[in-house]
């Protein structure tokens, strides 16, 4: 449901987000309510809405017209939120256990209102403290395979894919991807962001030309390659999780591209936690073995029995397809693991080790690590050969 309003954009408080769930109706009259903003992130207000009586709960998130993290230097287009209802309309259609329902959206206002998921935890700090999550692997292979099937030629209508892809033009939010990863880490940015014991590691990655021209290609890639409706920021952080759920969230840089850039973002977000504890590497090689089976699962029988291409059946297709996906994903993958660690957006995994040195090594690995999988992507010719290189590399 789309709340129709003619009230001007503001961004709300906790007193007008508490008016706003009232005049919406979602609590019964009389409730006793209370609000709190629990937005961590880089872009966005969130308000989390509680009934004190039932514990019904609900979230509020409304777009700013900048980004949180720099502030009004750094302006944003409120569209955005159109843009993230949408993807999390369409991708709860095709995964539904593994989206929180939308209730409400108002354009004008840039607000999303959705499931409370306060009952679980955002799966980035729950590795952090040590939780596990035994089906959160599989969880994120099953919705990738049927958001990223589903919205490919194979998946849909062709003609109407074309029309979702005009949908999604994002590009702002892509704009920040574009500069973030595949861009300003490699330049001295000064929106780069690192430890000084990391300088000798930096000028070596700058002054490596055929990293340099390897990023290039997936940045083109990323720039024109319409294959799949993405989420565009799958990390740790946009997922929350327990031992039994698995929510998708946070689908603002949601766009047509390159079907490699979601997964490669999981591969890198595991990833990280093995590089920030050694004593998880088993733990988290087998999260990225058990994501890659399970897409690769449910997507070779979509593609066998919902498959909307003609040429799907000759021989070698399929292959060609998953394998694309596979080598572009090493390649993504490296490039996030990269920016995080030397560019504007950190990760808590690496940037929470309070020992220095130890700090400083496991980011150096990082940065290694990404680099081999930038460079060396297409000569992986294998699930097998990746986890080779994992066990060795880590």
């Amino acid at each position: 449901m789309t709340l129709l309003t003619d009230k001007k954009y503001e961004p709300l408080t906790e007193h007008s987000a508490i008016d706003l769930a009232i005049k919406l109706g979602i609590f019964a009259e009389n409730s006793t309510l209370t609000c709190s903003e629990i937005g961590d992130g880089n872009l966005n207000l969130v308000f989390r809405i509680t009934d004190t009586t039932s514990g019904q709960g609900i979230i509020i998130k409304q777009a700013l017209p900048y980004a949180k993290v720099v502030g009004e230097s750094w302006p944003l287009t409120l569209k955005r939120a159109k843009i993230e209802a949408d993807a999390l309309k369409i991708f709860g259609k095709l995964a539904p256990d593994y989206v929180p329902v939308v209730h409400f959206t108002d354009d004008q206002l840039a607000i999303t209102v959705m499931d409370d998921l306060s009952h679980l935890t955002i799966a980035r700090k729950g590795f952090i403290r040590g939780d596990q999550y035994p089906l959160l692997s599989k969880h994120l292979g099953e919705y990738l395979a049927k958001t990223l099937f589903y919205t490919s030629d194979f998946g849909m209508n062709q003609s109407k894919k074309k029309e979702l892809l005009g949908q999604f033009i994002n590009p702002e939010l892509c704009k920040i991807t574009e500069d973030l990863i595949f861009t300003d880490p490699y330049t001295d940015s000064p929106t780069n962001s690192y430890e000084s014991e990391l300088q000798a590691t930096v000028d070596k990655i700058r002054n490596d030309q055929e990293l340099i021209f390897q990023v290039a290609l997936l940045k083109m890639s990323f720039l024109t390659e319409a294959e799949v409706l993405l989420h565009g920021d799958l990390h740790t952080g946009s997922v929350f999780a327990s031992s039994t759920e698995t929510k998708v969230i946070d689908s603002e840089f949601a766009f047509y591209g390159p079907a490699g850039f979601d997964i490669g973002q999981v591969f890198a977000n595991l990833l990280f936690q093995a590089l920030a504890n050694v004593e998880k590497k088993s733990e988290i090689l087998t999260h990225v073995e058990t994501f890659w089976n399970e897409f690769v699962l449910h997507f070779s029988e979509l593609w066998k029995t919902n498959n909307q291409e003609p040429h799907a059946a000759i021989p070698g297709l399929y292959e060609s397809v998953l394998n694309k996906y596979f080598n572009d994903s090493l390649g993504f993958a490296g490039c996030e693991l990269i920016r995080r660690t030397i560019g504007l957006a950190h990760v808590a995994d690496l940037d929470s080790i309070e020992d220095n040195e130890q700090r400083i090594n496991a980011k150096k690995q990082t940065l290694s690590l990404g680099s081999l999988l930038i460079k060396s992507r297409k000569e992986i010719k294998s699930f097998t050969d990746f986890l080779t290189l994992l066990t060795k590399s880590l």
